[in-house]
């Protein structure tokens, strides 16, 4: 028999790489949820502020090439982390045509709050801190080549 016809046509769920990747992306939601209410952050303006704790005064398009998100998607969580006085968007002086994000006191102290969600997921994950990396540095080099593939 050759290889094509021992292959099968249809793959069960559990056996589909994507499939994994989805449900484990739901699983750290109902992980993250709580720890997030907490905040009153939701997981993707939990990321925007990862983001700009990690570098502050941030570009919108910056801050939506890291996220991998577009404008268009971010924008409206950037209003809403401005309302609650997270963070303030300005026009750049130097060129009009880029938005500048940057954290105020408020969204500088959430830091604080926020410190202790990164070691409960991992708590949460089961995985040594070595795993963990590991894990991390395939699933960033299965990101890279899916994106190239795309193209």
């Amino acid at each position: 028999m050759s290889d094509a016809a021992a292959k099968p046509k249809t793959f069960p769920e559990e056996d589909l790489l994507c499939f994994a990747v989805y449900s484990a992306g739901h699983a750290f939601n109902r992980v993250y949820k709580p720890l997030l209410d907490e905040l009153g952050l939701t997981y993707p303006q939990y990321l925007v502020m990862l983001c700009l704790w990690g570098k502050d005064d941030q570009t919108v398009g910056e801050l939506g090439d890291a996220l991998f998100l577009e404008s268009s998607t971010l924008t409206p969580l950037l209003k809403r982390l401005q309302a609650v006085n997270y963070l303030t968007r300005n026009r750049d002086p130097a060129d009009e045509r880029q938005v500048r994000v940057r954290l105020t006191s408020a969204g500088r102290a959430l830091h604080k709050k926020a410190r202790d969600i990164p070691p409960c997921i991992l708590e949460a994950s089961g995985l040594s801190l070595a795993d963990m990396r590991k894990l991390l540095r395939d699933i960033k080099t299965l990101r890279e080549s899916l994106l190239k593939s795309a193209k």
